[in-house]
């Protein structure tokens, strides 16, 4: 009798877990399991446009972080000789302008490990970065680009949608401290860029980034990443680059 009541009981615990798995959100699945696509549709605003909207971080697949050739074969970036003497002088005469405080720009946060938020609006949509950078970019698709504008670590961006696909075309970036990503590679002033945004479940959203820069790179190449919706209650941190920066000087 003891035998049957001990198994009765391991039976309504496995019950017990099975439910509870059953009954874990949508929510939390995917972000144990990054590379498994959500069963819940995007949400979409009241336009019918998809909700970028939502705080993310990266997933195992997007290694490397950090390398803007991460889909390029051997991971090397189609350097000009500009392009390579550029990199040199980035490896042997600077260190990493984030680590003075500049602001990393695009594309580099593309492919930054680090978590960020976005919010998105009728007519603007922020992305708001960990190290307390923030970029705003209008949606206007009769927005022109500037004849002349004035040099910026994000660049002049002008956000569109085509269909469900949020399109932020940039131009006009800073040539100087600056690196591409992570790895010191270098862009110049004629650096253009254009991110095509997408949410296409619940838990995830992606960008396919088209890279242009016929100083330094001899063909357009492009970098892909996906990142995972945060839990609920994760959410950005205040962070003050210069306190205890141990490389100001």
């Amino acid at each position: 009798m003891i035998a049957r009541l001990s198994r009765s009981v391991g039976l309504l615990v496995v019950a017990g877990l099975a439910a509870s798995a059953a009954l874990m959100s949508a929510e939390e699945r995917p972000l144990q399991q990054p590379g498994r696509k959500s069963n819940r549709p995007a949400l979409r605003t009241g336009s019918g446009k998809p909700d970028l909207s939502g705080y993310r971080k990266g997933t195992r697949e997007t290694k490397p972080d950090g390398n803007i050739g991460k889909d390029l074969p051997g991971w090397k970036l189609p350097l000009t000789p500009a392009g390579e003497a550029a990199l040199k002088h980035n490896l042997t005469a600077t260190i990493d302008p984030e680590s003075l405080c500049i602001l990393g720009g695009t594309p580099r946060h593309n492919a930054s490990g680090l978590p960020f938020e976005v919010l998105q609006g009728a007519n603007k949509v922020a992305f708001l970065y960990w190290y307390s950078y923030f970029r705003l970019i209008p949606i206007d698709p009769t927005r022109k680009h500037s004849d002349d504008p004035d040099p910026s670590f994000f660049g002049e961006e002008l956000g569109r949608w085509e269909g469900d696909t949020l399109v932020i075309d940039s131009i006009g970036f800073k040539d100087e401290k600056v690196w591409i990503d992570e790895n010191a590679n270098p862009h110049s002033d004629a650096l253009h860029v254009v991110e095509r945004w997408t949410r296409p479940d619940y838990d995830h959203i992606h960008v396919e980034t088209l890279i242009e820069d016929p100083k330094f790179y001899t063909r357009p190449f492009t970098y892909a990443r996906t990142w995972v919706l945060g839990k609920p209650d994760e959410e950005l941190q205040e962070y003050a680059c210069s306190e205890n920066n141990v490389d100001a000087a």
